[in-house]
């Protein structure tokens, strides 16, 4: 078998794969700063060298040593540039790297004629995300027409404590910007907020139950969007198994986003310790859920994939990507190349590391309801014209563009009222819609220019219901051959219903012209007249 260099090859990941690699019958070099670390882990260990290596000495160490492969387990990639693959590159050795920072991994491409030029193969990535994902999002998105959304989470088990590494990467993210492809554009989040609930279960083994999980940053929400028919919006969430912790990180996301905190960072070296404390509560098991939403033989479909590892095996998951890959790569089935480890591997390459491990998966697949204009309006929704029905088809997210004339408020009392809701001023507006459906209800936030206003749909009975805010408003959809018309038949403040005599005047009309959507929205109030009149098209994006 072949010499494997791992670099971090005793710490919490690292480790593992050196033990695997050593397992599978290659000599593995590891390797560390520190030497009496990596002798103390190596001791009584068959096939495990220890060596000491500092990033920046690491073409003298390739020289001396020259592995077939190195693989670097080190991190916090977040921090890192692409020196050590240069090296490896330069001196004709493959290179394979457990990085889950986007940047890192999204840009290792920029290697690729180098890499081509001196025949070796630099992946990036191999682990939990981009590889394993990767391999789980080709499996589910087989057959699919249109993938409309992925979703993605992981829980960790409360009893898999994070080293200075991890607890870096994680804390460093906290309320720091990252972008997002949403409503069909690319758009600006913050870290650990858009807090979820999550349910992890599957057939044979006992749920999990409801996990509370954050967004975070990974390499898929640059990768994935471009790679699959549809260009997908890709959201990826990450938790601790109790959610008080979760909790907690999600509200102090708020204090770097609002500036009080420029960074968490600095507070790694206390989240261990903090960990340490709650060691106790909890179990020993960790999960993993991957979402796909899309359109098979026009069907609206949900195809999911759910894994639970139990026993304390959570953390063996990102170390499982490493093995196989190397076996390719030494094998000659990886071309030369610098590239991510999205498309390197199969889920069923992860299979016998899986069956070794108290880890149970499996796929489901749901049919799912009609759109919600569908399910108001009924049979009459399909005799829509194309461009009025395609921008009422939302399935988790959706986008659309154009431009709209604005006409304000008519006086003071309607201006304030206008400002308070976020209506847009006067004039002609850029406009962009994006369009979030959860659960059979969709969320609409429509950006006019620099400025936007959002409102939740969703069904009652034959009524289309519409809130901004405390008030709900109630519309009949009736339609023919040109588009439809929302008539207003209820209104609520609250719980409460109101005197329709006193609602809000708005006849607001959607049809086709020349193959685009149209919309003319007039909102004016009893007495006080005009709060604002905007009109104008958009096409689906």
């Amino acid at each position: 078998m072949s010499r494997i260099l791992v670099l971090g090859g005793y710490g919490g990941f690292g480790g593992r794969i050196a033990r695997r690699l050593a397992s599978a019958g290659h000599d593995v070099l590891v390797a560390g700063r520190s030497l009496a670390k990596a002798q103390a882990f190596c001791a009584d260990k068959p096939r495990l060298t220890p060596i000491a290596i500092d990033r920046a000495s690491v073409a003298t160490a390739l020289s001396e040593h020259r592995p077939a492969l190195l693989v670097d387990a080190s991190g916090p990639f977040q921090t890192l540039d692409h020196m050590v693959p240069a090296a490896c590159i330069e001196a004709g050795i493959h290179y394979v790297d457990i990085a889950d920072a986007r940047e890192f991994v999204c840009d290792i491409a920029k290697l690729d004629a180098a890499a081509k030029a001196a025949g070796v193969a630099v992946i990036s990535g191999a682990s939990s995300v981009p590889a394993l994902s990767g391999a789980v999002v080709r499996r589910l998105a087989y057959g699919f027409e249109d993938v409309r959304a992925i979703d993605m989470a992981i829980s960790a088990s409360n009893r898999a404590t994070a080293g200075p590494a991890v607890a870096g990467a994680i804390l460093a993210q906290i309320g720091q910007p990252l972008k997002l492809w949403r409503g069909r554009r690319w758009t600006e989040r913050s870290g650990w907020q858009e807090l979820r609930r999550e349910h992890f279960a599957v057939a044979g083994d006992r749920p999990l139950g409801f996990r509370l999980a954050a967004l975070v940053d990974v390499p898929d929400h640059g990768l994935l969007p471009d790679g699959l028919p549809g260009r997908p919006a890709v959201t990826f969430r990450a938790g601790t198994e109790l959610g008080f912790q979760t909790f907690m990180l999600w509200l102090a996301s708020w204090l770097v986003r609002w500036n009080l905190l420029s960074s968490l960072a600095p507070m790694a070296r206390l989240l261990r310790p903090l960990q340490g404390l709650t060691g106790w509560v909890g179990s020993d098991r960790s999960a993993m859920i991957v979402r796909l939403f899309g359109i098979i033989d026009g069907k609206r479909v949900e195809r999911r994939w759910t894994l639970i590892a139990s026993k304390g095996d959570g953390p063996e998951i990102p170390a499982l990507s490493v093995p196989p890959l190397v076996s390719r790569i030494l094998d000659g089935l990886e071309p030369a190349g610098a590239r991510d480890a999205g498309s390197s591997l199969d889920l069923a390459d992860y299979q016998p590391a899986f069956d070794g491990l108290a880890i149970r998966h499996e796929v489901t697949e749901h049919i799912l309801p009609a759109s919600l204009y569908a399910r108001v309006m009924g049979a009459r929704f399909a005799q829509l014209p194309h461009a009025v029905r395609a921008m009422h088809e939302a399935l988790r997210d959706g986008g659309a563009s154009g431009f709209a004339e604005v006409n304000g408020p008519t006086n003071i009392l309607t201006a304030a009222i206008a400002s308070v809701i976020g209506f847009p001023r006067a004039g002609t507006h850029e406009l962009h819609v994006a369009f979030e459906e959860r659960d059979g209800a969709e969320t609409w936030t429509r950006a006019f220019g620099g400025k936007s206003f959002r409102s939740r749909l969703n069904q009652r009975g034959d009524l289309l219901v519409e809130r901004f805010g405390a008030f709900r408003f109630g519309f009949d959809l009736p339609s023919d051959e040109d588009g439809l018309t929302m008539v207003m038949r209820r209104w609520w403040i609250g719980p409460f219903r109101l005197p329709l005599a006193l609602a809000p005047r708005s006849l607001a009309r959607e049809w086709e012209e020349n193959g685009r959507f149209h919309f003319d929205v007039p909102i004016a109030l009893p007495i006080l007249g005009r709060v604002v009149h905007y009109r104008g098209q958009l096409q689906k994006t």
